[in-house]
């Protein structure tokens, strides 16, 4: 493994379970932990790599790929911000695909 995946990965997965959290303190300090919760949940997006074959493809772009990382599924969870009490899965289901996204320019 080369310096350079290492600081992909380190990026990539600091992007998808550490941000979340300081996110969640930051914008919402007295609900932190359950924002925190909820946006680590939105993770379960990742359940379309299993339709995949392989399952795992480090060098696969999972943006456009995986239906639930598709771009009508993207429009739709723009769509899910104008809604109030689901706007924290919203947020973290973009904050996922842009995770996602910056990975691929890696790639």
């Amino acid at each position: 493994m080369t310096s350079v995946e290492i600081v992909r990965g380190g990026i990539h997965y600091g992007l998808h379970f550490i941000f979340p959290i300081i996110l969640a303190y930051s914008c919402f300090k007295f609900q932190w932990k359950k924002v925190s919760f909820l946006l680590l949940l939105t993770m379960l997006v990742d359940l379309d790599h299993l339709v995949a074959n392989p399952i795992f493809d480090s060098n696969r772009c999972s943006v456009g790929f995986h239906f639930l990382h598709s771009y009508i599924a993207i429009g739709v969870y723009v769509l899910l911000l104008l809604f109030p009490k689901i706007r924290v899965i919203a947020i973290g289901l973009l904050l996922h695909m842009l995770t996602d996204y910056l990975d691929c320019l890696w790639l």
